[in-house]
């Protein structure tokens, strides 16, 4: 077990505390949750005590799911299938791919609760008192995004980027938020600055990855659709081959997860807020690493949005509500009225080369963090062979 420096931090305070050094075995001798450094970096053991997302409706659409996995048992819904591809294995996934992968992922990641006494074994997720609503479309057209709201979805994950020759995408995502619906969306794994729908519809609030050093993750995307991060690097997910299998990806959906499922833990706690008013809180209370703080960056910034996700502090921080339409860009007028090829946020002129810290070994997305090591880095080059382009209905895994 690899030793690991953390800040623990007070909430309402800085992240500042006494430095500790955590050793040894874990209180759960379980290899698949040791490895969930998302959970300890969210420091979700003291969330969990304030909320879970116990109530509230997830409505996550996917390609498909395993429902039986004995980590989300009982976590479904009866959901519904939108059917529309030509093929039963799907246009888009990669050799040895199971169907199932990426929507048993990300549901995990939600409402994952272990198994075992007491759950002690396997996956959580962020938020594993909620419930979700699995939605299956592989074009990920906006009919599911509808049926969601009107079915009683308090929150929507989208984890892919929508064919952008789609109608009613943008719309959708309008008729949502006007039904007080939050919607979270993925901004891509091109490593460029191209822009995707869902998340660059006004409304969504579009999420980047990091990983556990609080660096931007090479392949995420960023522009001005970039409200937020969270971590995409590295992190276990459960796998749709089997009811135990485990695997480990990395990408903004996996981002847009964790968005999610502190989305529902604010729901839970704060219900009557308005879409706009919940990410208020989000926005107010993300953070960057100390070396790009020094940089003095306008917020919000191509790269990093707002910031990381501190799931905490939104959770127990003093934040007026606010204006009910929020800091992000929401869509004007009725839904009804709203043309469909209208509405997609103002692109910006972003770095290609995004600013990192030189190094800092980081955790502190949720009252935990990490203090910056002495470590050489640098700024990660985009490679263009990596390059993963978009595709039509594609998973942002």
């Amino acid at each position: 077990m690899r030793v690991t420096r953390t800040l623990r931090a007070t909430i309402g305070a800085a992240l500042t505390g006494a430095l500790f050094l955590a050793t040894g075995g874990s209180a759960v001798a379980d290899q698949n949750r040791d490895s969930q450094w998302p959970l300890t970096a969210f420091g979700a053991q003291d969330i969990w005590k304030k909320a879970t997302g116990k109530g509230v409706t997830v409505a996550v659409i996917e390609k498909a799911f395993r429902t039986t996995h004995q980590d989300l048992t009982g976590q479904f819904l009866p959901g519904k299938d939108f059917p529309n591809s030509s093929s039963d294995a799907g246009p888009y996934l990669k050799p040895g791919e199971d169907r199932r992968d990426h929507g048993t992922g990300m549901a995990g990641l939600i409402a994952g609760h272990g198994h075992g006494p007491g759950g002690s074994a396997g996956m959580k997720g962020l938020a594993p008192g909620v419930k979700i609503l699995p939605l299956t479309a592989d074009k990920m057209g906006p009919s599911a995004t509808r049926y969601a709201v009107d079915h009683g979805a308090d929150v929507i994950n989208m984890s892919f980027g929508a064919d952008p020759n789609t109608p009613d995408v943008c719309e959708s995502i309008h008729y949502a938020v006007e039904k007080g619906v939050v919607v979270v969306a993925g901004v891509g794994n091109d490593g460029t600055s191209e822009k995707h729908l869902p998340a660059a519809c006004p409304g969504a609030i579009g999420v980047g990855a990091v990983d556990e050093y609080g660096k931007v993750w090479s392949m995420s995307n960023y522009n001005s659709a970039v409200d937020l991060l969270a971590p995409g690097v590295d992190v276990p997910v459960l796998s749709g081959k089997s009811d135990s299998r485990y695997t480990k990806t990395e990408g903004t959906s996996v981002a847009t997860a964790y968005v999610t499922a502190a989305v529902a833990l604010l729901r839970e706690k704060y219900p009557d807020l308005t879409p706009g008013q919940i990410a208020n809180r989000l926005v107010k209370t993300a953070s960057l690493t100390p070396s790009v703080k020094k940089k003095h960056l306008k917020l919000p910034d191509a790269h990093y949005g707002y910031g990381y996700i501190v799931p905490e502090a939104a959770l127990n921080e003093n934040i007026p509500a606010g204006p009910a339409q929020g800091p992000l860009p929401m869509p004007k007028g009725k839904a009804s009225k709203t043309p469909v090829t209208t509405g997609v946020k103002n692109e910006a002129n972003p770095n290609p080369n995004p600013p990192v810290g030189k190094g800092e070994k980081l955790m502190i997305f949720g009252g935990i963090g990490v203090g910056a090591l002495a470590v050489i880095g640098a700024v990660v080059a985009i490679v263009v062979s990596r390059r993963r382009k978009s595709a039509v209905g594609q998973s942002w895994g």
